[in-house]
């Protein structure tokens, strides 16, 4: 059997290069270049304007709304049935704000922050964008467990199980962001 493969490992080490690598042959991309066409200004304008809402922004949107939905239903739930837990609105509430605020520094931070004010709009290099990626998302992992951790000190008699509640149903805001761009 070791014999066989052997056998099998030398013929496809005879095979002619061309053969062996045509897959990851880059001249074979050259047809479609010819078939590439830019385009001029009036169709990049309509373009863009199909295009106009970067998906960072529909996904703060989203999670903004659905922040005040839990939150309302929260409130709304605990004036109706649950009078007795007076903190679980604003567990909730607390929850979702575990995920906005973190998401919110983020998107500000991408967009350049305070220092967008100053500079021209140019385009990151790729490094460099994600670079400012890794950096702004630590900010925002870090920013979202310490806000976890302080939620015994800043809301009284915490209902952790509303506080989950709105934390996960905030953090499906990038779903239904991603949920209309996918139909389109």
């Amino acid at each position: 059997m070791a014999s066989q493969s052997a056998v099998a490992c030398a013929s496809a080490s005879s095979a002619p290069k061309a053969t062996r690598w045509r897959a990851w042959d880059d001249d074979a991309d050259e047809g479609d270049a010819a078939d590439f066409k830019p385009l001029s200004r009036a169709e990049a304008e309509r373009w863009r304007q199909r295009h106009a809402t970067p998906l960072v922004r529909r996904a703060l949107m989203w999670q903004l709304g659905l922040w005040g939905l839990v939150a309302l239903l929260a409130a709304l739930a605990q004036w109706l049935w649950w009078p007795q837990h007076t903190s679980l609105a604003l567990s909730v509430a607390y929850g979702g704000l575990c995920v906005v605020g973190p998401a919110a520094l983020m998107a500000w931070g991408m967009a350049g922050g305070l220092r967008a004010r100053w500079r021209a709009s140019r385009v990151r290099p790729p490094r460099q964008a994600l670079g400012a990626w890794l950096v702004w998302e630590g900010v925002k992992l870090v920013l979202a467990l310490a806000l976890l951790a302080a939620a015994p000190r800043l809301v009284s008699d915490v209902n952790w199980l509303g506080l989950v509640v709105g934390l996960v149903v905030v953090l499906k805001g990038y779903v239904l962001a991603l949920w209309p761009a996918g139909r389109r």
